[in-house]
């Protein structure tokens, strides 16, 4: 079949269906899209919330909790013991498929009394009770989307590494602080778009480096200090000179790493290893279109934050999987997803909300090890197969119409009415921010921030500036971060500093944080490219580029 260009029915703006496009679509047996490939991964991301976490009590063993859901929200909450127990049964709120009703509205209905797990957390996971999107994690403590991966400290996207604190993005790394986009570094501090380096800090796309210091764009270098090569002796004595341990000294030096990222130069991409792939933050990957930080990926299109799947369209957050379309979270193990938030070792779901090791399931909340249900409710497979049938065919002849007079029929997302979270609490707010009054305009719901009452004992400014006078009494304070709220960062005004953050910070020589965590994750941020694409013209002109900027060796 051709390319065809369509209407998004969300933004009203064209976008292209190709040809192979209708060639996943029939073979996953749905048609095509209705919403242009943002709207589309906007609307998955109202449906995921890592970093916005409430204490609250289980709803069943009554234990005190952090959840990703308030103590007021509509279905029961249960922590992580209880809700894989035997002290419950999901079937139990399984009801008939209502024929004079669309099929979104019974759905939302499941979902409001079906009871959710407090955090996402497939696997084995061990103290991890302060983390969210976890597959094999050990000891991450507010941290997100972490994957086989141990001591992990307030990150984000860590796979198979250990020791990382303040980073985000990083794989196959161990003992780094203030990571971005990095694989295999070792022993290296406020490390950018740069892999296999080693007792470094302050680069900028540097690879297989060891002993550099605020240096960019060098590949196989050592003992390099501000781009400038070096024996071992001066590179050793130039370091001395710069002291990480002092506050005051390492915000110099952040200062002076902005410059030098502004004034470096910058791949087009940051990809390696690619074949026929088009995205930003690809790796090891071939047929990847459209992609952003997925790694070891094949024939995958509008994907993000993917690691090892295969043949799957419209991803946000996946393991190992195959065939997985308009999927949020999860993935590991599964095959034949259709319009999924978070499933785990399963197989022809369609249409579900955290359900785990399970089979041919149709529009069903919080099963594990089910197979043949619609609605939470058993059937046979005969009766379960001509019932999922008709059901298609019911959602595109009684559509279901939301608040802003949009049509569901099958083949949609769900709706984001249905989401339990407000924009602003979910990572849509992280890559495409609204403020209050447009994303109340839109149509989406808003959580106005929580007034803190934390009694700070500490201001930061008065802390002391190095490290190394830094005392164990700090672990008693509450410090005021430096925002005190008055940012558009989630500034939670206050923190405190934990023992093996303090540990860590002794132990690799930096000094202790002023703001609050949130405040540090939206600062990392600036550093990271949006989730666009553009068509352009590279600066580089033959013996330099065309700003006189940079110049070819």
């Amino acid at each position: 079949m051709t390319s065809e260009t369509r209407n998004c029915q969300n933004c009203k703006q064209q976008f292209t269906v190709e040809s192979e496009d209708f060639d996943f679509y029939k073979k996953i047996s749905v048609p095509p899209p209705t919403w242009c490939p943002q709207c589309r991964i906007i609307r998955r991301m109202c449906f995921r919330n890592e970093r916005a976490l409430y204490r609250r009590k289980c709803d069943l063993c009554e234990k005190g909790i952090l959840s990703m859901y308030p103590e007021d929200a509509l279905f029961p909450v249960y922590c992580r013991d209880c809700w894989y127990s035997d002290k419950w049964d999901p079937l139990e709120y399984g009801r008939d498929y209502k024929w004079d009703q669309p099929f979104f509205g019974q759905f939302r209905e499941l979902l409001r009394v079906v009871p959710r797990l407090a955090f996402m957390s497939i696997h084995t996971n061990v103290n991890c009770d302060y983390a969210n999107f976890l597959a094999d994690a050990k000891n991450a403590y507010l941290s997100y989307s972490i994957v086989k991966s141990e001591n992990i400290f307030y990150s984000r996207f860590i796979d198979t590494s250990k020791e990382c604190l303040d980073s985000f993005n990083a794989k196959g790394s161990e003992m780094i602080y203030e990571n971005l986009d990095a694989s295999r570094n070792y022993n290296t501090k406020y490390a950018l778009r740069s892999r296999d380096s080693l007792n470094s800090a302050f680069l900028f796309d540097c690879v297989n480096c060891q002993d550099c210091f605020m240096s960019s764009n060098l590949r196989s270098k050592q003992f390099v200090f501000r781009n400038e090569q070096c024996t071992k002796e001066e590179y050793k004595k130039k370091l001395e000179t710069v002291d990480l341990g002092s506050y005051t000294i390492f915000k110099d030096l952040k200062k002076e790493f902005a410059e030098l990222f502004g004034n470096s130069l910058h791949k087009f991409a940051n990809v390696t290893k690619i074949v026929n792939s088009m995205g930003d933050g690809i790796e090891d990957s071939k047929n990847a279109r459209f992609c952003f930080d997925v790694y070891e990926v094949e024939d995958v299109k509008f994907g993000t934050r993917m690691l090892g799947s295969k043949t799957c369209y419209d991803i946000f957050g996946a393991g190992p999987g195959e065939l997985l379309y308009e999927f949020m979270g999860g993935g590991f193990g599964s095959y034949n997803i259709r319009f999924g938030v978070v499933t785990d070792a399963s197989r022809d779901l369609t249409y579900t909300d955290y359900c785990t090791s399970s089979g041919s399931l149709f529009g069903c909340v919080s099963l594990r090890k089910k197979e043949y249900c619609i609605l939470n409710k058993q059937y046979a497979k005969q009766e379960y197969e001509e019932l999922t049938r008709r059901i298609v065919s019911q959602m595109n002849s009684l559509p279901y119409v939301d608040e802003e007079g949009r049509e569901w029929k099958f083949g949609e997302y769900f709706p984001t009415e249905l989401s339990p979270f407000a924009y602003n609490e979910t990572v849509a707010q992280e890559y495409f921010p609204l403020t209050k009054e447009t994303a109340v305009e839109k149509g989406y719901r808003w959580k106005d921030r929580e007034e803190k009452s934390y009694r700070v004992t500490k201001q930061s400014e008065d802390l002391p500036d190095h490290i190394k006078d830094i005392s164990d009494k700090i672990l008693d304070d509450v410090i005021g971060c430096n925002h005190g709220g008055q940012c558009n960062e989630q500034c939670t005004t206050a923190f405190k500093v934990a023992p093996f953050e303090l540990e860590f910070y002794r132990r690799i020589g930096v000094p202790v944080p002023r703001l609050c965590p949130n405040c540090r994750y939206y600062a990392r941020l600036k550093f990271r490219n949006p989730m666009r694409l553009w068509t352009r013209q590279c600066m580089c002109i033959g013996v330099g580029s065309e700003n006189k900027v940079w110049k070819n060796t």
